[in-house]
């Protein structure tokens, strides 16, 4: 994932920038960022340049519609960055104006000068402080990765099987005193009636569900509680037995994912016994 839009980079990066470049263009599918024109660039008092970007304008420093969608720089079909960029302004521009085009996420960038015709001419060395700015870009891209979430409710068979007075099993997680989990996962508890739970399904261990002809997708959910509380809220006291001894009954066992939190690992929860 990129740091930001190409206007959100200029905003992140236009004071460590100012003084190093006269110029930045931040290339981007999106929203393509330039510094001299840009707010934060003017809030800094960066000096206009007589760019011109190719593109729609949205508001200052900030353009649209730059090129068409790619695997090129920013997002875009764009291989040579200089074709998002008309002539500059000889009224404003000069020799040596310093310009640094940057994607969003890092990857691609180049350092130009400008030449007594006022073309950018690529440099071979990038300066050390600009190089950088443009590894701290980088730095600060994610993976980008899907969210996966399942999202489902505890029925009343389900209900009945930890209480037998299911209504209070619901108010006990309401009230906060019933921690719930989905194979270990931490649990978001929706507002509103019943107990309707989401989860972050990469959390959860490996072939955590199971589906039955009813039709259903069968997921697993933990109430987690304190001994007094359970029997409070009319608990099955019969079947409750010592963790260690589930833990040798247990006919399956699984390993949870690193960032997985237990209720009783001892590590995030103290339940009473």
């Amino acid at each position: 994932m990129r740091v930001g839009c190409g206007s959100a980079t200029i905003g992140m990066f236009a004071k460590q920038w100012k003084d190093m470049v006269d110029e930045v263009v931040v290339v981007d599918d999106h929203i393509t960022g330039v510094l001299s024109e840009h707010q934060a660039g003017k809030l800094l008092d960066v000096a206009p340049t007589g760019i011109k970007i190719k593109g729609r304008r949205s508001t200052p420093g900030r353009y649209f519609q730059v090129a068409e969608p790619g695997t090129g720089w920013g997002g875009t079909n764009v291989s040579d960055p200089l074709a998002i960029l008309g002539d500059f302004d000889p009224k404003v521009a000069y020799p040596g104006l310093r310009l640094l085009m940057v994607s969003t996420t890092g990857e691609q960038y180049g350092y130009y000068i400008l030449d007594d015709q006022l073309r950018p001419v690529l440099q071979d060395i990038l300066p050390a402080a600009v190089q950088e700015t443009v590894e701290i870009v980088a730095e600060n891209c994610e993976p980008a990765m899907t969210s996966v979430l399942f999202i489902g409710g505890a029925g009343g068979s389900l209900r009945a099987g930890v209480t037998t007075n299911p209504v209070r099993l619901t108010r006990s997680v309401k009230d906060a005193l019933t921690y719930v989990s989905v194979g270990g996962a931490p649990a978001y508890v929706w507002p509103g009636g019943g107990i309707t739970v989401m989860a972050d399904v990469t959390k959860m261990p490996t072939n955590s569900f199971g589906y039955v002809p009813t039709p259903a997708i069968v997921a697993p959910i933990e109430f987690t509680m304190r001994l007094e509380d359970y029997r409070a809220l009319g608990g099955h006291m019969d079947a409750v037995i010592p963790v260690e001894r589930a833990v040798e009954q247990a006919e399956r066992r699984i390993a949870s994912t690193e960032d997985s939190v237990w209720p009783m690992d001892g590590k995030n929860f103290r339940w009473g016994a």
